[in-house]
Protein backbone atom coordinates (compact mmCIF):
# COMPACT_ATOMS: atom_id res chain seq x y z
CA UNK A 1 0.00 0.00 0.00
CA UNK A 2 1.05 3.57 -0.85
CA UNK A 3 -0.29 6.38 0.75
CA UNK A 4 -0.38 10.35 -0.08
CA UNK A 5 -1.53 14.01 1.26
CA UNK A 6 -3.41 15.92 -1.25
CA UNK A 7 -2.86 19.45 -0.58
CA UNK A 8 -6.43 21.64 -1.40
CA UNK A 9 -5.15 25.13 -0.86
CA UNK A 10 -2.99 26.51 -4.18
CA UNK A 11 -1.04 25.43 -5.59
CA UNK A 12 -2.27 22.01 -5.89
CA UNK A 13 0.51 19.00 -4.53
CA UNK A 14 0.98 15.62 -3.93
CA UNK A 15 3.12 14.43 -1.31
CA UNK A 16 3.72 10.76 -1.60
CA UNK A 17 4.39 8.36 1.71
CA UNK A 18 5.97 5.50 2.15
CA UNK A 19 3.82 1.96 2.42
CA UNK A 20 2.65 1.90 6.02
CA UNK A 21 2.05 5.04 7.24
CA UNK A 22 -0.81 6.46 9.29
CA UNK A 23 -4.03 7.56 7.46
CA UNK A 24 -6.07 10.44 8.40
CA UNK A 25 -8.08 13.70 7.78
CA UNK A 26 -6.87 16.96 9.84
CA UNK A 27 -7.32 20.88 9.40
CA UNK A 28 -3.53 22.28 10.06
CA UNK A 29 -5.16 25.43 12.40
CA UNK A 30 -1.71 27.03 12.00
CA UNK A 31 -1.76 26.60 8.13
CA UNK A 32 -4.96 28.95 8.48
CA UNK A 33 -7.51 26.05 8.14
CA UNK A 34 -5.74 24.64 4.91
CA UNK A 35 -7.36 20.94 4.77
CA UNK A 36 -4.82 17.93 4.24
CA UNK A 37 -6.46 14.91 3.37
CA UNK A 38 -4.19 11.79 3.18
CA UNK A 39 -5.04 8.55 1.70
CA UNK A 40 -4.22 5.36 0.90
CA UNK A 41 -3.61 3.92 -2.55
CA UNK A 42 -3.09 0.42 -3.32
CA UNK A 43 -0.37 1.06 -6.01
CA UNK A 44 1.45 4.33 -7.26
CA UNK A 45 0.97 4.57 -10.86
CA UNK A 46 3.33 7.12 -13.02
CA UNK A 47 2.27 8.27 -16.42
CA UNK A 48 5.11 9.16 -18.88
CA UNK A 49 4.52 12.79 -20.01
CA UNK A 50 4.72 13.56 -24.07
CA UNK A 51 4.46 17.25 -24.97
CA UNK A 52 2.12 18.32 -27.52
CA UNK A 53 4.95 19.94 -29.24
CA UNK A 54 6.33 16.52 -30.13
CA UNK A 55 3.13 15.24 -31.93
CA UNK A 56 3.00 18.35 -33.97
CA UNK A 57 6.66 18.14 -34.97
CA UNK A 58 6.17 14.31 -35.84
CA UNK A 59 2.47 14.97 -37.83
CA UNK A 60 4.18 17.45 -39.96
CA UNK A 61 7.33 15.36 -40.62
CA UNK A 62 4.43 12.30 -41.69
CA UNK A 63 2.11 14.51 -43.67
CA UNK A 64 5.47 15.44 -46.02
CA UNK A 65 6.90 12.20 -46.24
CA UNK A 66 4.06 10.43 -47.15
CA UNK A 67 2.89 12.58 -49.77
CA UNK A 68 6.42 12.24 -51.59
CA UNK A 69 7.42 8.81 -50.73
CA UNK A 70 5.22 5.76 -51.59
CA UNK A 71 4.97 3.13 -49.26
CA UNK A 72 7.49 0.24 -50.12
CA UNK A 73 4.51 -2.76 -50.49
CA UNK A 74 2.30 -0.18 -52.64
CA UNK A 75 6.11 0.19 -54.98
CA UNK A 76 6.67 -3.39 -55.05
CA UNK A 77 3.13 -4.40 -56.28
CA UNK A 78 2.43 -2.02 -59.32
CA UNK A 79 5.92 -3.35 -59.90
CA UNK A 80 4.62 -6.81 -59.77
CA UNK A 81 1.31 -6.26 -62.12
CA UNK A 82 4.08 -4.62 -64.84
CA UNK A 83 5.41 -7.53 -64.57
CA UNK A 84 2.32 -9.41 -65.33
CA UNK A 85 0.69 -7.07 -68.19
CA UNK A 86 1.43 -7.74 -71.90
CA UNK A 87 -0.66 -4.77 -73.28
CA UNK A 88 1.42 -1.98 -74.63
CA UNK A 89 -0.61 0.90 -73.23
CA UNK A 90 -1.17 -1.10 -69.73
CA UNK A 91 2.29 -1.20 -70.05
CA UNK A 92 2.92 2.15 -70.45
CA UNK A 93 0.57 3.41 -67.98
CA UNK A 94 2.00 1.33 -65.42
CA UNK A 95 5.94 2.63 -66.24
CA UNK A 96 5.08 6.44 -66.23
CA UNK A 97 3.37 5.69 -62.48
CA UNK A 98 6.72 4.17 -61.56
CA UNK A 99 8.75 6.94 -63.02
CA UNK A 100 6.36 9.60 -61.32
CA UNK A 101 6.53 8.05 -58.19
CA UNK A 102 10.71 7.42 -58.66
CA UNK A 103 11.19 11.27 -58.97
CA UNK A 104 8.71 12.09 -56.31
CA UNK A 105 10.87 10.46 -54.28
CA UNK A 106 14.11 11.71 -55.35
CA UNK A 107 13.34 15.48 -55.90
CA UNK A 108 11.23 15.67 -52.92
CA UNK A 109 7.91 16.41 -54.70
CA UNK A 110 4.38 15.58 -54.30
CA UNK A 111 3.65 11.71 -55.96
CA UNK A 112 0.26 13.61 -56.90
CA UNK A 113 -1.15 16.82 -57.09
CA UNK A 114 -3.84 16.01 -55.14
CA UNK A 115 -2.06 15.58 -51.96
CA UNK A 116 -5.37 14.60 -49.69
CA UNK A 117 -7.12 15.55 -46.41
CA UNK A 118 -5.09 14.46 -43.77
CA UNK A 119 -6.43 11.49 -42.18
CA UNK A 120 -4.80 10.89 -38.60
CA UNK A 121 -4.91 7.70 -36.73
CA UNK A 122 -3.58 8.09 -33.14
CA UNK A 123 -3.17 4.78 -31.00
CA UNK A 124 -2.52 6.41 -27.41
CA UNK A 125 -0.89 4.56 -24.97
CA UNK A 126 -3.09 4.57 -21.46
CA UNK A 127 -0.42 5.31 -19.76
CA UNK A 128 0.89 8.57 -21.55
CA UNK A 129 -0.24 12.33 -20.17
CA UNK A 130 -0.38 14.78 -23.13
CA UNK A 131 1.11 18.18 -21.93
CA UNK A 132 1.41 21.45 -22.98
CA UNK A 133 -1.16 22.08 -25.17
CA UNK A 134 -4.22 20.39 -26.46
CA UNK A 135 -4.29 17.18 -28.70
CA UNK A 136 -6.57 18.17 -31.78
CA UNK A 137 -4.64 21.74 -31.48
CA UNK A 138 -1.23 19.90 -31.90
CA UNK A 139 -2.78 17.44 -34.52
CA UNK A 140 -4.03 20.61 -36.91
CA UNK A 141 -0.73 22.84 -35.93
CA UNK A 142 1.29 19.90 -37.36
CA UNK A 143 -0.88 19.13 -40.77
CA UNK A 144 -0.62 23.16 -40.85
CA UNK A 145 3.09 23.04 -41.10
CA UNK A 146 3.38 19.93 -43.19
CA UNK A 147 1.38 21.38 -45.96
CA UNK A 148 3.23 24.85 -45.59
CA UNK A 149 6.88 23.40 -45.49
CA UNK A 150 5.92 20.46 -47.75
CA UNK A 151 4.29 22.80 -50.67
CA UNK A 152 1.23 20.70 -50.33
CA UNK A 153 -2.16 21.87 -51.99
CA UNK A 154 -4.36 23.08 -49.64
CA UNK A 155 -7.74 21.13 -50.60
CA UNK A 156 -9.97 21.65 -47.27
CA UNK A 157 -13.11 23.78 -47.05
CA UNK A 158 -14.62 25.27 -44.27
CA UNK A 159 -17.90 23.98 -45.21
CA UNK A 160 -19.28 21.76 -47.32
CA UNK A 161 -22.09 23.33 -49.10
CA UNK A 162 -20.96 26.62 -48.95
CA UNK A 163 -17.19 25.86 -49.28
CA UNK A 164 -14.54 28.02 -48.61
CA UNK A 165 -11.17 27.35 -48.60
CA UNK A 166 -9.73 26.75 -45.17
CA UNK A 167 -6.32 27.80 -46.58
CA UNK A 168 -4.08 25.54 -44.67
CA UNK A 169 -5.38 22.06 -45.49
CA UNK A 170 -6.84 21.68 -41.80
CA UNK A 171 -8.73 20.62 -39.85
CA UNK A 172 -7.61 16.76 -40.06
CA UNK A 173 -9.87 13.93 -40.17
CA UNK A 174 -8.89 12.66 -36.49
CA UNK A 175 -9.41 9.40 -34.83
CA UNK A 176 -7.98 8.47 -31.68
CA UNK A 177 -7.97 4.74 -29.74
CA UNK A 178 -6.90 3.83 -26.45
CA UNK A 179 -4.49 1.16 -25.79
CA UNK A 180 -2.28 -0.38 -23.38
CA UNK A 181 1.33 0.81 -22.99
CA UNK A 182 3.47 4.60 -22.68
CA UNK A 183 3.89 5.21 -26.52
CA UNK A 184 1.38 7.15 -29.24
CA UNK A 185 1.64 5.38 -32.38
CA UNK A 186 0.76 8.31 -35.21
CA UNK A 187 -0.37 7.39 -38.47
CA UNK A 188 -0.57 9.91 -41.72
CA UNK A 189 -2.95 9.08 -44.54
CA UNK A 190 -3.36 11.64 -46.99
CA UNK A 191 -6.71 11.10 -48.86
CA UNK A 192 -7.29 12.09 -52.24
CA UNK A 193 -10.66 12.39 -53.22
CA UNK A 194 -11.07 11.03 -56.92
CA UNK A 195 -11.18 8.10 -55.00
CA UNK A 196 -12.81 8.69 -51.96
CA UNK A 197 -15.75 9.82 -54.09
CA UNK A 198 -16.19 6.44 -55.78
CA UNK A 199 -16.55 4.45 -52.10
CA UNK A 200 -19.90 3.18 -51.06
CA UNK A 201 -21.88 1.88 -47.65
CA UNK A 202 -24.71 -0.65 -47.95
CA UNK A 203 -26.55 -1.68 -45.02
CA UNK A 204 -27.01 -5.41 -45.90
CA UNK A 205 -29.64 -7.75 -44.04
CA UNK A 206 -28.07 -10.96 -42.71
CA UNK A 207 -30.49 -12.91 -45.24
CA UNK A 208 -27.89 -10.94 -48.11
CA UNK A 209 -24.65 -13.44 -46.87
CA UNK A 210 -21.61 -13.66 -48.20
CA UNK A 211 -22.37 -13.14 -51.97
CA UNK A 212 -23.76 -10.37 -51.71
CA UNK A 213 -20.91 -8.61 -50.08
CA UNK A 214 -19.14 -10.09 -53.15
CA UNK A 215 -21.57 -8.80 -55.51
CA UNK A 216 -21.33 -5.13 -53.45
CA UNK A 217 -17.62 -5.25 -53.90
CA UNK A 218 -17.27 -6.23 -57.51
CA UNK A 219 -20.15 -3.66 -58.27
CA UNK A 220 -18.94 -0.75 -56.34
CA UNK A 221 -15.24 -1.49 -58.44
CA UNK A 222 -17.04 -1.33 -61.53
CA UNK A 223 -18.80 1.72 -61.20
CA UNK A 224 -15.73 3.40 -60.34
CA UNK A 225 -13.91 2.20 -63.49
CA UNK A 226 -11.60 4.85 -64.27
CA UNK A 227 -12.29 7.31 -61.43
CA UNK A 228 -10.31 6.46 -58.90
CA UNK A 229 -6.85 6.22 -61.21
CA UNK A 230 -6.30 2.64 -61.15
CA UNK A 231 -4.79 0.77 -60.10
CA UNK A 232 -6.80 0.96 -57.25
CA UNK A 233 -6.28 -0.17 -53.33
CA UNK A 234 -9.78 -1.59 -51.85
CA UNK A 235 -10.46 -1.35 -48.24
CA UNK A 236 -13.60 -3.36 -47.28
CA UNK A 237 -15.11 -2.88 -43.52
CA UNK A 238 -17.56 -5.56 -42.15
CA UNK A 239 -19.64 -5.16 -39.40
CA UNK A 240 -20.12 -2.91 -36.40
CA UNK A 241 -22.45 -0.03 -36.92
CA UNK A 242 -22.78 2.63 -39.90
CA UNK A 243 -20.19 4.79 -38.93
CA UNK A 244 -18.09 1.75 -37.43
CA UNK A 245 -18.04 -0.13 -40.81
CA UNK A 246 -16.73 3.15 -43.02
CA UNK A 247 -13.61 3.57 -40.19
CA UNK A 248 -12.98 -0.19 -40.71
CA UNK A 249 -12.81 0.53 -44.50
CA UNK A 250 -10.61 3.61 -43.97
CA UNK A 251 -8.29 1.69 -41.46
CA UNK A 252 -8.09 -1.31 -44.15
CA UNK A 253 -6.26 0.49 -46.76
CA UNK A 254 -3.52 1.53 -43.85
CA UNK A 255 -2.70 -2.13 -43.75
CA UNK A 256 0.16 -3.53 -46.33
CA UNK A 257 -1.89 -4.59 -48.92
CA UNK A 258 1.58 -7.53 -48.94
CA UNK A 259 -0.59 -8.96 -45.74
CA UNK A 260 -3.65 -11.07 -45.05
CA UNK A 261 -6.31 -10.75 -42.98
CA UNK A 262 -5.15 -12.90 -39.78
CA UNK A 263 -8.56 -15.06 -40.15
CA UNK A 264 -7.93 -17.13 -43.02
CA UNK A 265 -11.69 -17.20 -43.89
CA UNK A 266 -11.09 -13.25 -44.84
CA UNK A 267 -7.52 -13.55 -46.04
CA UNK A 268 -8.63 -16.17 -48.49
CA UNK A 269 -11.75 -13.89 -49.60
CA UNK A 270 -9.19 -11.10 -49.87
CA UNK A 271 -7.19 -13.23 -52.74
CA UNK A 272 -10.46 -14.21 -54.03
CA UNK A 273 -11.98 -11.03 -54.76
CA UNK A 274 -8.58 -9.53 -55.70
CA UNK A 275 -8.76 -11.58 -58.47
CA UNK A 276 -11.62 -10.88 -59.44
CA UNK A 277 -11.72 -7.38 -59.59
CA UNK A 278 -8.55 -7.79 -62.00
CA UNK A 279 -10.62 -9.73 -64.54
CA UNK A 280 -13.32 -7.06 -64.61
CA UNK A 281 -10.47 -5.75 -67.44
CA UNK A 282 -10.86 -1.88 -66.00
CA UNK A 283 -7.05 -1.80 -66.06
CA UNK A 284 -4.73 0.82 -65.21
CA UNK A 285 -6.52 4.49 -65.42
CA UNK A 286 -9.41 2.54 -67.19
CA UNK A 287 -7.51 1.83 -70.68
CA UNK A 288 -7.74 -1.58 -69.95
CA UNK A 289 -5.63 -4.59 -68.85
CA UNK A 290 -4.95 -7.02 -66.28
CA UNK A 291 -4.38 -4.46 -63.68
CA UNK A 292 -7.28 -2.93 -62.12
CA UNK A 293 -6.38 -3.67 -58.16
CA UNK A 294 -3.50 -4.00 -56.64
CA UNK A 295 -4.41 -4.86 -53.38
CA UNK A 296 -7.73 -5.40 -51.05
CA UNK A 297 -7.92 -5.33 -47.00
CA UNK A 298 -10.82 -6.71 -45.43
CA UNK A 299 -10.89 -5.68 -41.61
CA UNK A 300 -14.11 -7.17 -39.61
CA UNK A 301 -16.12 -6.49 -36.21
CA UNK A 302 -18.57 -7.63 -34.41
CA UNK A 303 -22.02 -6.77 -35.35
CA UNK A 304 -26.17 -6.67 -34.74
CA UNK A 305 -28.17 -9.91 -35.24
CA UNK A 306 -30.48 -8.19 -37.68
CA UNK A 307 -27.38 -6.34 -39.57
CA UNK A 308 -24.50 -6.84 -41.88
CA UNK A 309 -22.60 -3.59 -42.49
CA UNK A 310 -20.07 -3.26 -45.17
CA UNK A 311 -18.28 -0.48 -46.49
CA UNK A 312 -15.58 0.21 -49.25
CA UNK A 313 -13.32 2.65 -48.97
CA UNK A 314 -11.71 3.43 -52.76
CA UNK A 315 -7.92 4.58 -52.74
CA UNK A 316 -5.59 5.26 -55.83
CA UNK A 317 -2.68 3.59 -56.67
CA UNK A 318 -1.06 6.31 -54.88
CA UNK A 319 -2.32 4.89 -51.09
CA UNK A 320 -0.08 7.07 -48.93
CA UNK A 321 0.52 6.37 -45.24
CA UNK A 322 3.06 6.75 -43.25
CA UNK A 323 3.49 6.04 -39.46
CA UNK A 324 5.74 7.43 -36.57
CA UNK A 325 6.04 5.90 -32.82
CA UNK A 326 7.12 8.35 -29.82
Amino acid sequence: MICGAVDRSFPSTLIRYQPGEKSEKSVDKQAGGRFTEIYYKKELSYMREIQASEITEAIERLCIEANQVLPEDVKQAIGKCRACEDGEIACQILDNIIENYKIAEEEQVPICQDTGMACVFLEIGQDVHIAGGGLTEAVNEGVRRGYEKGYLRKSVVKDPVRRGNTGDNTPAMLYTEIVPGEQIRITVGPKGFGSENMSAIRMFKPSAGLQGIKDFILETVEAAGPNPCPPMVVGVGIGGTFDKAALLAKKALMRPIDSRNSDPFYGELEEEMLEKINELGIGPQGFGGRTTAIGLNIETMPTHIAGMPCAINISCHVTRHKTEVI
